[in-house]
């Protein structure tokens, strides 16, 4: 602080922010600015002058008690019960509007002209009639930013899953090399399919069931603050990420494709990355669902997974829809692997023509998709699914993480009985 300070005296301009200082280190300061829940509660020289401007409005600093510490307790919420919680959030906002009422008064009996001064006296009317609170835009706004610099800048993490696409597509592509018409090579289509759609949904699941949890806990503490609300944290975070959560699945679309030699038009391979790049934001958005749920990383990591493991099950390859017990035919709606897998295969076997030497063979994609029961609707229909899907999760997470804010419990007094019982004792 001492080689800050000599810097200031040296002509530099020294800003800073520290929390709950020494005596020894306030001393040091100039000028400070209090702020609270982002709101500024007092701004102007330090020393003793903010101490003066709070004991005139009530609040007297006590006698051999460290001024910086008086003023981080005077301008903070204290949480110890519920009672404490709203007495110290209505002093905060009396603080806020004692020091905004300040400023406007002081630049109202500023010089100005006379329409200065009409269009200044409409705008302190217009304050004075509302509280200055951060409005949702500007919420969003400012987390919007925050999550699309923390996207981008993860850059290990998004090296790591960059190789591991490219990674997995070679291996796909190489064991599925460049298939054929053949009989057999149904089967190979359909099996790969299948691995696209798991492999991406598996991805984009264990990515966010290992990140939110972690991330949650900090938003729970910056809500409980007061800091923004839970609408603009969690659309901001969902559209910063768009473009890192396309960009995988493009890659390992684009390398598998051709490798493969799936469908050869530049429509199909449109489709295919569309449909896979659906089904990693609905596999997010289930990630999302399972952080909130768990209360531990390592707690979402087991149930993700066992849960991604019951969809795939009743993804439309290892147990025919038409065939499925009654009890469990509404898992299939509800499985994004499902939808997925039946997309791809409609974008891939419609107009397909089969090598075939007898009559019983499948000589066209409409009948290898009409024997697995996949046929009988379009690839927008399975989108549309998975958009549902991807909603549900999404709204699912909101009432989770609404339900969950962090409440502290009312500290009553002791009973008579408690009292007696310690008496006793």
């Amino acid at each position: 602080m001492e080689t800050l300070r000599q810097l200031a005296e040296d002509g530099h301009t020294v800003i800073c922010s520290i929390h709950q200082p020494r005596g020894s280190v306030y001393s040091k300061f100039d000028d400070i600015v209090l702020l609270s829940e982002g709101e500024v509660v007092y701004m102007g020289p330090a020393k003793e002058e903010p101490l003066k401007y709070f004991a005139s409005l009530g609040y007297q600093c006590p006698d051999h008690e460290n001024p910086a510490e008086f003023l981080a307790d005077l301008i903070s919420t204290d949480y110890s019960s519920a009672e404490s919680v709203q007495s110290s959030q209505k002093r905060i906002e009396n603080l806020i509007d004692e020091f905004t009422n300040k400023v406007l008064i002081t630049e109202f009996n500023s010089p100005v002209t006379q329409s200065e001064g009409s269009e200044f006296s409409t705008k302190l009317a217009q304050k004075s009639t509302r509280k200055q609170r951060r409005g949702w835009w500007r919420q969003f706004r400012l987390l919007f930013k925050r999550a699309w610099m923390q996207a981008f800048r993860d850059g290990p993490t998004n090296k790591v899953r960059a190789r591991m696409s490219v990674a997995s597509a070679i291996i796909f592509g190489s064991v599925f090399w460049r298939m054929g018409k053949t009989q057999t090579s149904i089967q190979d289509r359909m099996g790969l399919l299948q691995v696209a759609a798991i492999n991406t949904a598996m991805a984009a699941l264990t990515k966010t069931v290992g990140v939110f949890p972690k991330e949650r806990a900090i938003v729970d503490r910056e809500r409980a603050k007061g800091s923004y609300a839970l609408g603009p944290y969690l659309s901001s975070k969902l559209l910063a990420e768009i473009p890192i959560g396309a960009a995988f699945p493009l890659i390992f679309g684009s390398i598998l494709y051709p490798m493969a030699k799936l469908h050869p038009t530049i429509s199909r391979f449109a489709k295919f990355c569309g449909i896979v790049t659906v089904e990693s934001f609905a596999a997010s958005a289930m990630g999302l669902t399972v952080g909130a749920i768990a209360p531990t990383t390592e707690a979402a990591m087991a149930l993700g997974p066992s849960l991604m493991t019951v969809f795939i099950v009743f993804g439309g390859y290892y147990v025919n829809p038409d065939n499925t017990p009654v009890i469990f035919r509404w898992i299939p709606k509800a499985s994004l692997i499902r939808w997925a897998f039946q997309g791809l295969c409609i974008n891939e076997f419609k107009g397909l023509q089969f090598e075939h030497q007898h009559s019983y063979d499948v000589q066209t994609g409409e009948q290898a998709l009409e024997r697995f029961s996949l046929g009988g609707i379009r690839i927008a229909d399975t989108l549309a699914a998975q958009g549902r899907i991807l909603m549900f999760w999404y709204w699912l997470t909101y009432l989770l993480l609404k339900k969950n804010k962090p409440r502290y419990q009312q500290l009553l007094p002791p009973s008579e009985e408690d009292q007696s019982k310690q008496q006793t004792e």
